[in-house]
């Protein structure tokens, strides 16, 4: 099988990350579901962006086997493989790790990020997820693992959608995004950062900013996103 485009994807798509600043260093990675939805293509670990090529990125089935690549796969890959394969009859086709400075500020924090505008509203049904820690048993025991289980667990226990909540915050860890292209997911990793910069900005002008209401959050969710939505063009 030819895994080229598949391949070509995924290196642009984390390229892209850079180009919007959201990874320094090694810190992030992007993953790409294949068209027939039995592989899936990421960064290899530990390697340098400003090094990175297509022949680089490294495939896997969804049984973690590496079917194409001369390198270990990100050290992350667990996590994209349990959410990818739980999400991709969803429409999830691509998903995003960094390290981006606000979006980890607040995952350190434990702090959810509040939906304080239209701007967030425009991307996030209400404010961002956030998991709990994970425990000392789970970070010793499939660590990577854990942590895809423990945001599936907090998507299944709040009743969320992946759709209209296209990414979380691992406490104490980063964020996490996806989306149905590594282009959307990657806006999405943009669109988190830019909303945790304005969350912050807004509390440090008003420090008792309350959430906008939830009637021009649905109003500005919905018309991107809902079933009569009208922003943009028709397809």
């Amino acid at each position: 099988m030819n895994f080229n485009s598949l391949k070509d994807q995924t290196c642009s798509g984390n390229l892209e990350l850079v180009k919007h600043g959201l990874v320094k260093l090694t810190w992030g990675n992007l993953s790409v579901v294949d068209e027939s939805g039995e592989y899936f293509a990421i960064k290899p670990s530990g390697v340098s962006y400003d090094k990175l090529t297509t022949k680089d990125i490294v495939v896997l089935d969804f049984n973690g086997n590496v079917i194409e690549g001369d390198y270990r796969p990100s050290s992350d890959t667990p996590t994209h493989l349990l959410l990818l394969k739980e999400w991709k009859e969803l429409g999830v086709r691509a998903m995003v790790h960094t390290h981006s400075t606000m979006a980890t500020a607040f995952a350190q924090a434990g702090n959810e990020i509040p939906c304080f505008g239209t701007t967030h509203a425009d991307h996030f049904n209400g404010p961002t997820p956030l998991t709990r820690i994970l425990t000392e048993e789970e970070v010793n025991s499939a660590y990577e693992e854990n942590t895809g289980k423990v945001i599936l667990e907090t998507f299944n226990q709040r009743k969320l959608s992946p759709i209209e909540f296209p990414g979380v915050l691992v406490r104490g860890h980063a964020p996490f995004t996806w989306g149905s292209t590594p282009s959307s997911a990657v806006a999405n990793s943009v669109a988190l950062e830019e909303i945790a910069n304005m969350a912050i900005a807004t509390t440090s002008i008003n420090q008792n900013a309350e959430p906008l209401p939830a009637y021009v959050l649905k109003k500005h969710f919905d018309r991107k996103h809902g079933k009569n939505a009208y922003y943009g063009q028709a397809k």
